[in-house]
């Protein structure tokens, strides 16, 4: 009888250890520091539970307090809606033409088109996989030559967390005399010679999806001036006019965070810089550990001027040198229950922005072919960070 409960006890611990192994490792998934719970609880005991609040404000002026800088911050029910407000504010309207980084999700591309705006795409540079100003200064330059008028606006993005190379593309912007629209959605945390991203530019979006730095359960912000942030928080609100009754004389959109939403933010700021760190860790990790794999190659800063976030750690795979290519290692990696993801199809080879312009070299479309996006959420181990990496060496 002994014998046989000693028996079970060994093989559930087995048991246990083999679940533990299998266990499914994810992207990036959120984590929670414990004061979220507080704050929602204070939405709900003082009853709170609509569109704005005491959540709201102190979200927005501790996103102010942390980015070091004279501006101020909206809260917004998600990036997009950050970068469609952005839009709006400087003055595109249907038919003109706003330059996008072509490398990058559909939500840097899709307000352009909301507004009824032509999308111009611009290629990547090799160092930061971002808006090449060479090729930015060129797409200006064609634009005015074939249309006769400027772009409306600028939208680099900080992909994946890497600066762009704003000094340069900020010079481009200055001498032409048009406004840049930070995308930061994955770069909060990340800094270019000392100074946030989300900074540089006349307004800047921030998103708090579930997979971001920080979440909000879904979410973003504007960042902007005061003039600005009064503008944005009229479009937000349905552009009500200053009267007793219900009067628009503008077209408006429900576009502003709950304050049960910005009391999950108000928690999440307690730990943002841990999830900063969490996140170089992880990424210093991944170099470490995969220094020596032919063909494998980590997506680094460039130099010391960058300070990427790292919000995901990329790789290159050169199927030459590896023997296998990314779709190979992706699907080896699911098989083994590890969630990767390749890197963003750009822009101008999606069906829906067919016959937008574009100017290019080839940077995107390589990185789309070869680029693999590994798990680097903070809630990740060490060991959970090697048995990644022993699977792609076991490939």
């Amino acid at each position: 009888m002994f014998w046989r409960w000693e028996t079970n006890v060994k093989l559930l611990r087995v048991y246990k250890i083999i679940l533990l192994m299998n266990k499914r490792i994810w992207l990036s998934l959120a984590h929670m520091g414990g004061r979220e719970q507080d704050f929602i609880k204070e939405a709900f005991d003082t009853n709170w539970v609509v569109p704005l609040g005491p959540n709201v404000d102190a979200f927005e002026q501790s996103l102010v307090e942390y980015l070091h800088e004279d501006r101020y911050v909206v809260a917004l029910s998600a990036g997009t809606a950050a970068l469609h407000l952005g839009l709006i504010l400087l003055g595109v309207k249907s038919g003109d033409e706003v330059i996008c980084q072509s490398f990058t999700f559909a939500a840097s591309a899709n307000p352009i088109s909301y507004l009824e705006a032509k999308p111009v795409f611009v290629d990547s540079e090799k160092d930061t996989w971002n808006m090449d100003p060479v090729l930015l200064e060129e797409a200006i330059k064609d634009r005015l030559r074939k249309t006769g008028k400027l772009p409306k606006a600028i939208i680099p993005v900080h992909l994946y967390g890497m600066p762009a190379k704003m000094d340069e593309i900020m010079d481009i912007a200055g001498r032409y005399g048009i406004p840049v629209l930070e995308d930061a959605a994955e770069a909060l945390g990340s800094e270019l010679n000392g100074r946030k991203c989300g900074t540089f530019g006349e307004l800047a979006a921030l998103s708090f999806n579930g997979n971001k730095m920080i979440t909000t359960s879904g979410g973003g912000a504007l960042i902007c001036t005061e003039e600005e942030a009064k503008q944005t928080k009229f479009y937000a609100t349905q552009a009500r006019d200053a009267a007793p009754h219900y009067q628009h004389t503008h077209i408006g959109y429900n576009y502003r965070m709950s304050n049960i939403c910005a009391g999950i933010g108000r928690g999440q700021m307690y730990v943002l810089e841990d999830h900063v760190a969490r996140r170089r860790t992880i990424h210093s990790l991944y170099v470490d550990l995969l220094k020596d794999v032919a063909g494998i190659t980590v997506m680094e800063n460039p130099d010391s001027r960058f300070a990427s976030n790292f919000w995901l750690t990329c790789i290159l795979v050169d199927p030459k040198l590896a023997g296998k290519s990314r779709e190979d290692i992706r699907l080896r990696l699911d098989s083994e229950n590890i969630e990767t993801r390749p890197l963003w199809k750009p822009m101008h080879l999606q069906p829906v922005f067919t016959d937008a312009p574009f100017y290019g070299n080839g940077t995107s479309e390589r990185l789309f072919d070869i680029g693999l996006c590994l798990p680097s959420g903070p809630t990740l181990t060490d060991e959970d960070i090697r048995r990644v990496v022993d699977t792609i060496r076991a490939i």
